[in-house]
């Protein structure tokens, strides 16, 4: 079954990946979205897919280097509402079969097809908001730092999306329970897993060989995380794995700062090094320095760097609030740990420091028998899913 989709994003996220892949199966896929149409061509999506909000791109980017502005509530609810109305103006003068958006823009789209019979479909990044409020909020009081959390006017905003969806789509079993637990109907929640392009993140033999060679004679093992350094991704307790660690690991964070974790940064230098963002397709290449990546997140619904490690063939260590338990298989790809446990992190690092050789065979083993999910295999799911939900809605 070819679907007609609309895919409502105000930015990137995964969006383009999944795009790209559902227009190379077939289906009629518009992607509406505040990048411009050159930038979302190097994706592979043809410029004739894509609606642009170039406008509220360049804005929105000039803003967030405003700090001043950024934290004004007025701010938030232009910049979401104008992109959600925007979008539904297009739409609306079309017929699509499945209207898909990511979640904080979607309530003027969704508002303004009831009664068509369209599928409506929420895309959720992360844990239902209010756990992730209260997440957020707990980790606030540990560490005595103002942490970027959900606002009021979000969290009802968000609620609101929740209704007004035919079905929630989340990208984990963590976030799966997140709803459930706040009371959202099981059936009304869809599990998508996300992936990566294993064409893209698959080392060669070579690298597989040369980080095995590095566990075996290395006297310090090179850890690795990739993302945002920020307190919601436990970044508080990597900094203090490191240097409980510095004797026998190395550490290298990759991706960029948030402000509240600036001064954090600043104090790790001696046992972290830190290196910019880097553009997707450069990761490949930070993933082969490394012999272990570390997650030791507080909050996530998925973190696709989880799947890109996995593709890279590294030992994972995580926590279960994300997709780990969707991608790690116990002791045999990586480790599941509890959130805020220091000691954990800090004694699974050090067996596998003592037991190199064991983490030489992990590294194999992950190599040639646990690769993720690569994108065209999430683009199907999504088409199968919204297929029999378009079916069920339409009788």
């Amino acid at each position: 079954m070819k679907l007609k989709i609309a895919i409502v994003v105000h930015g990137r996220f995964h969006a383009f990946d999944l795009a790209r892949e559902l227009i190379n199966q077939g289906h009629n896929v518009t992607l509406f979205t505040n990048y411009p149409k050159k930038f979302v061509e190097k994706f592979n999506i043809p410029q004739e897919c894509v609606e642009t909000f170039l406008l509220h791109g360049t804005l929105t980017r000039i803003i967030h280097q405003l700090p001043e502005i950024l934290d004004t509530p007025n701010f938030e609810a232009f910049i979401h509402s104008a992109f959600s109305h925007w979008a539904s103006q297009i739409i609306i003068k079309h017929d699509y079969d499945v209207v898909h958006v990511f979640s904080g823009v979607a309530e003027e789209i969704f508002s303004s097809l009831s009664g068509k019979p369209v599928l409506k479909t929420l895309l959720r990044g992360s844990a239902h908001i209010r756990t992730q409020f209260q997440l957020l909020s707990e980790e606030e009081k540990r560490t005595d730092i103002s942490i970027n959390k959900p606002s009021n006017w979000m969290i009802a905003r968000e609620e609101r999306e929740y209704q007004l969806a035919d079905v929630v789509v989340v990208l984990s079993t963590f976030a799966q329970k997140s709803f459930i637990t706040q009371n959202i109907p099981p059936l009304k929640i869809k599990i998508l897993p996300l992936g990566t392009q294993l064409n893209k993140f698959r080392p060669e033999q070579p690298v597989i060989e040369e980080r095995c060679y590095r566990i075996l004679h290395e006297p310090k093992l090179r850890i690795l995380m990739v993302g945002t350094f920020s307190y919601r991704k436990g970044v508080i307790y990597l900094v203090d794995i490191a240097k409980l660690c510095s004797q026998f690991c190395q550490f290298k964070f990759v991706g960029s700062i948030t402000r509240e974790a600036q001064e954090l940064a600043k104090k790790s230098t001696r046992n972290i090094e830190f290196i910019s963002k880097q553009p997707q397709f450069e990761l490949p290449k930070i993933y082969a320095w490394a012999d272990i990546f570390i997650f030791p997140t507080i909050e996530d619904g998925y973190a696709v760097v989880l799947a890109q490690a996995q593709a890279a063939a590294l030992p994972i260590l995580t926590t279960e609030n994300c997709s780990g338990r969707d991608i790690v298989v116990e002791g045999k790809t990586g480790w599941i740990l509890p959130i805020r446990n220091l000691e954990s992190f800090v004694n699974r690092l050090q067996w596998c420091h003592e037991n190199r050789q064991e983490l030489a065979w992990i590294v194999r083993s992950v190599y040639q028998k646990f690769q993720p999910r690569d994108w065209s295999d999430v683009a199907a799911d999504f088409a199968n899913i919204h297929a029999d939900l378009l079916q069920n809605k339409l009788g």
